[in-house]
């Protein structure tokens, strides 16, 4: 029997509403974060990631009252990233009801912070989150503080130290794919799932379950969706929705 592959939606928030982009632009407005988490509930999903697209550009922590009341709502584990910069953020976060923090912009600023988690709270507790934008002639770099400041030309070395800090998980966003609905990088996952110790969450592209199946076999241990989630389709309205399981089932080879 196979490991079973998460199916994780990725909720953006900008303030106290819940928002999506394209390539990390232009947000278009899903909704109240609190509802969303309800009809989420219902659907019976994985997991649940909130990340905050503006707290740590504008130098703010998370907005906790908003958060308190989203984890009191919520019936699965929840992960939240945006403006954690300290391991005290790391702490109140988890006591506020989160199970794991997911930690970007830090990782260049004040990497200590992901050792301190670790080791504070298990490794367990802490997401490396890396966005990753192409260049010229196809050379790649990463990207922090929600894609507007350039840390590493390197993804694979970037991942690498990611895991050695001590994260337990590697969020992999492409950002030339998000909310494109176009597929998954799937050169991009590949080349970090073989070269971390730590599973890999595919995020930024998926389009259809059959894009699912795609970044499973090139080497995600678990899939984030965006777009598909939360709209009824490619240049469609808003509708909060999930994969049927059964499909999810038939292209990741998941057990239960």
């Amino acid at each position: 029997m196979g490991l079973r592959v998460r199916i994780i939606p990725c909720l953006l928030l900008d303030g106290s509403s819940l928002v999506k982009t394209v390539r990390f632009r232009n947000p278009v407005y899903i909704g109240d974060p609190v509802n969303t988490v309800r009809i989420f509930n219902e659907l019976e999903v994985d997991e649940l990631c909130l990340l905050d697209i503006r707290a740590t550009k504008e130098r703010r922590p998370p907005n906790f009252e908003l958060l308190e009341e989203i984890a009191s709502e919520a019936y699965m584990p929840l992960s939240y990233g945006g403006g954690i910069r300290d391991a005290d953020t790391v702490g109140s976060l988890l006591r506020s009801g989160f199970e794991k923090v997911v930690i970007n912009t830090a990782l260049l600023d004040a990497p200590d912070v992901i050792g301190q988690a670790a080791r504070a709270y298990g490794k367990q507790s802490v997401v490396a989150s890396i966005d990753v934008r192409k260049k010229l002639f196809g050379r790649q770099e990463v990207l922090v503080e929600a894609g507007s400041r350039t840390a590493s030309a390197d993804p694979v070395a970037w991942a690498r130290r990611a895991d050695d800090l001590g994260a337990g998980e590697i969020l992999l966003t492409s950002i030339d794919r998000e909310g494109t609905w176009s597929g998954f990088d799937a050169a991009l996952i590949s080349s970090i799932a073989r070269a971390v110790s730590v599973p890999v969450i595919a995020n930024g592209g998926a389009g259809s379950v059959g894009d699912v199946g795609e970044a499973v076999r090139a080497g995600a241990s678990a899939v984030a969706l965006g777009s598909m989630v939360v709209f009824q389709g490619k240049d469609l309205g808003v509708l909060v929705n999930f994969p049927e399981p059964a499909d999810l089932d038939h292209v990741t080879g998941r057990t239960w």
